[in-house]
């Protein structure tokens, strides 16, 4: 775009002005995604203003994710993603119409928890005295600290794993920081850094956790911070054992790096939780999601950890919902110190194990090795074609996640992930998949699974 338009845009001689003037016309479409922008000083020398007011629009603007430089390309507007474009997946059929669908990731409700007697022991009384209250109920803080991986400097409880992490980006990432992130990963972690500017660096994981060789490498430059999962991970199932963390946080030591952990799948992982927290616990913020354990509906996850951390956390979120319903936190304290409610979960986790271990030995006798078996929900399933494997089975009323979008380049990954939790017979599912996963084409028709 030439100085001239690009000039004709401004009002005002400010930054703010030239900042504010530049942002309107690029959410106008006036200034197209793309486009390249003056140089400081060509743009200085037409309005007749300091380069360095120029500067400093541009760095407003670049704050904003807005525009980009770099040496060879110059400063460019940035592309904005068409909404709907991001990795979260889509199964190709609308929801609620597949006979048996295994792409949600979500736990099996008849595995939850008895919510009634946990709601019965709820104080109606409780009262919010003022909105500056804590945040987190004492009591529940005392019970969160006797479970907890580290001696944690502050504890807090935001509304889900997803909440947690959408709120911890918030407050540590800024465009163009370097990110350290398993690959393949949670697709929604990926949109949230996109969104948020940052460089994302993808480190692949083994039977054990994060590579230890590929991470020294992507540690070679400064990090921001790293997001991982310790056990159960989403979607191998990998958990990280104790000679890997050992080994991953003598990585991280002498860096500033900050370390996220998100252990969404919580008491029914299946497996003890290992957290590099036990090595750098004030450099770790650690998310222990109550979701798929306790009830999706409950929305409830405490975070712990770092003090800087969890106080910007917490200062940031009163300007907004402030606190998480404390009459859920009591229906959480509930549960969590109730002997028949602790009972179920640890049942949940051994029928999760079963179903899991069943659906892979199903898929090794119909050679279609899995690699490590791992835990939780979720199966890591390799294919020979992902767009026709998912599009087979969606044929034949049964739904799987693409890999793709657990891919930080997202290429063809060649695996679905099939979610474990409600699957009671795995027979006629695995002759499905392996039929699908070694297919050159979606023309076949094995008998469908119920």
């Amino acid at each position: 775009m030439n100085l001239q338009t690009i000039a004709a845009q401004i009002g005002g001689r400010t930054a703010a002005d030239i900042a504010a003037s530049i942002a309107r016309a690029i959410r106008a479409g006036e200034i197209a995604s793309g486009s390249s922008l003056p140089t400081v000083r060509n743009l200085a020398d037409a309005l007749d203003i300091s380069p360095s007011t120029v500067s400093d629009a541009w760095r407003t603007l670049r704050h904003y994710g807005l525009i980009e430089t770099d040496r060879r390309r110059g400063t460019t507007v940035r592309a904005n993603r068409p909404f709907g474009s991001e990795r979260w997946w889509h199964v190709p059929v609308a929801p609620g119409t597949l006979d048996l669908d295994l792409s949600t990731g979500t736990p099996d409700p008849a595995l939850l928890p008895d919510l009634s007697a946990a709601l019965g022991r709820v104080r109606l009384d409780h009262q919010v005295t003022s909105y500056l209250d804590r945040p987190l109920l004492p009591a529940l803080e005392e019970e969160l600290r006797s479970r907890w991986p580290f001696d944690a400097a502050a504890i807090t409880m935001l509304d889900g794993a997803q909440d947690a992490l959408d709120r911890i980006i918030a407050i540590t990432i800024g465009l163009g920081d370097r990110v350290i992130v398993e690959t393949p990963t949670f697709p929604p972690l990926l949109d949230m850094l996109e969104l948020a500017g940052a460089a994302i660096i993808g480190v692949p994981v083994d039977a054990e956790g994060l590579d230890p060789t590929d991470l020294a490498t992507a540690l070679a430059e400064p990090a921001r911070a790293i997001f991982l999962q310790p056990r159960a991970h989403n979607p191998t199932g990998v958990a990280l054992t104790t000679t890997r963390a050992s080994a991953i946080a003598t990585l991280l030591e002498p860096t500033t790096t900050l370390i996220v952990e998100d252990d969404h799948s919580g008491d029914v992982a299946g497996i003890p939780l290992v957290s590099l927290g036990r090595w750098l616990p004030d450099r770790t913020i650690h998310i222990h999601s109550f979701s798929k354990s306790h009830g999706p509906d409950l929305r409830l996850a405490a975070v712990g950890g770092a003090a800087d951390s969890i106080s910007a956390i917490v200062r940031r979120r009163q300007l907004g919902p402030s606190w998480t319903s404390r009459l859920l936190q009591q229906v959480l304290l509930a549960l969590l110190t109730d002997p028949h409610a602790q009972a179920s979960v640890a049942a949940a986790a051994d029928v999760y194990l079963d179903r899991r271990r069943a659906l892979g030995a199903a898929l090794e006798d119909r050679y279609l090795g899995i690699g490590p078996l791992g835990t939780g929900l979720n199966l890591w399933v390799p294919v020979a074609d992902e767009q026709s494997t998912v599009v087979a089975l969606a044929a034949l009323g049964v739904g799987v996640a693409p890999g793709r979008p657990f891919d930080v380049t997202p290429s063809a990954s060649g695996h679905v992930r099939v979610t474990i939790s409600t699957l009671d017979e795995p027979t006629q599912l695995a002759d499905a998949i392996a039929a699908a996963a070694t297919a050159t084409d979606a023309g076949y028709g094995p008998t469908s699974p119920r």
